[in-house]
């Protein structure tokens, strides 16, 4: 017999390292000759989206397309340490730094510009494709790649680089109370899912799920999307799949053939909800949600399962034959 049940997950994630652990991330802008921005930062590109979303950070407070940017990433010989890609933090903290480094060469910018035209302040000008303008009167502009050359004609230096650092508000937890602000900022997500238990194998399919994931800002909600897609793929496998097997700390399951995974047809349509509320210290409140798409699944499904046959289970992952000796055992 198949029977179906319903269940939600909620979850809140703290980013970053927490508990007081020092999160700084590091980040250098550079003018190049032909106009161009270049951003070093140590940010490692897992597969999440960060280069190009640190990459529109930048593009976004230098008002120039992202074609424009440059993203020098992972080479400890030119890029400043931005810690690791972990705890979710990297749009967060290192976002924040790209921000700070963008802004710092936007003012050299502007600085250069105002000797440049021959006018005594910076007062009124915009950035807009790679130019300096003075809004109240446009045709008087500077390209980038002009205030390029003279920088590096006043300078021993070819070109023009800023540095940007963050470091995320944290405090150690009190040992004796528990009590404390271990993370700053939080993330929130809600995961609802259907599933069908079959109480005659213990197999259990998910038909229909839904995720409401609070992101601050959506930078790109298409990278958004995929992340919420990974995250939920991951937790399935995580709760109703992948065993490892272990008998007195060895691995049975050292194999595809027999360490199961899912694929594209245990996964079904999945509704996403971005929800926007912006975090005023992150970067154009954008929040990190690298782990937060995948925490709530589990608690979903198992009360999915808990409401289909009326069993709880409290061990992952739930395989058919821990499901149906406990729906056995249940009905004894």
């Amino acid at each position: 017999m198949k029977k179906r049940g319903k269940g939600i997950g909620s979850i809140f994630y703290g980013t970053g390292y927490g508990n007081g652990f020092p999160d700084v991330s590091n980040a250098i802008a550079e003018l190049l000759p032909d106009g161009k921005v270049a951003i070093y930062v140590g940010a490692t590109e897992v597969g999440q989206g960060a280069k190009t979303i640190l990459s529109q950070i930048a593009a976004e407070v230098l008002g120039i397309p992202l074609q424009q940017i440059l993203f020098v990433c992972e080479d400890t010989a030119t890029t400043p340490d931005a810690g690791t890609a972990a705890a979710s933090r990297q749009t967060y903290n290192t976002g924040n730094a790209i921000k700070i480094a963008s802004e710092n060469l936007r003012e050299e910018i502007y600085r250069l510009a105002v000797e440049h035209l021959k006018i005594n302040s910076k007062v009124g000008l915009k950035m807009a494709d790679g130019k300096v303008y003075l809004n109240s009167f446009p045709s008087l502009a500077v390209t980038f790649k002009e205030i390029a050359d003279t920088f590096s004609k006043q300078n021993k230096r070819k070109t023009l680089r800023v540095e940007g650092s963050f470091t995320a508000l944290t405090t150690k937890m009190d040992e004796e109370t528990g009590q404390g602000a271990p993370y700053w900022p939080y993330t929130f997500s809600v995961y609802g899912v259907e599933v069908e238990v079959d109480t005659e194998t213990g197999l259990v399919e998910i038909t229909k799920a839904v995720c409401a994931q609070d992101v601050g800002r959506a930078i790109n909600p298409k990278l958004v999307e995929g992340q919420i897609d990974g995250g939920f793929a991951m937790g399935v496998g995580y709760t109703i799949f992948e065993d490892l097997g272990l008998q007195k700390g060895e691995m049975k399951n050292r194999r595809f053939s027999n360490y199961l995974i899912p694929t594209a047809l245990d996964i079904p349509e999945l509704e996403k909800i971005i929800i926007e509320s912006p975090e005023e210290t992150a970067p154009y409140g954008a929040k990190g949600i690298g782990e937060p798409v995948m925490i709530g699944v589990a608690p979903a499904i198992l009360n999915a399962i808990y409401d289909a046959v009326g069993v709880r289970m409290t061990e992952i992952p739930v395989t058919p034959e821990k499901l149906l000796k406990a729906i056995n055992k249940a009905e004894e």
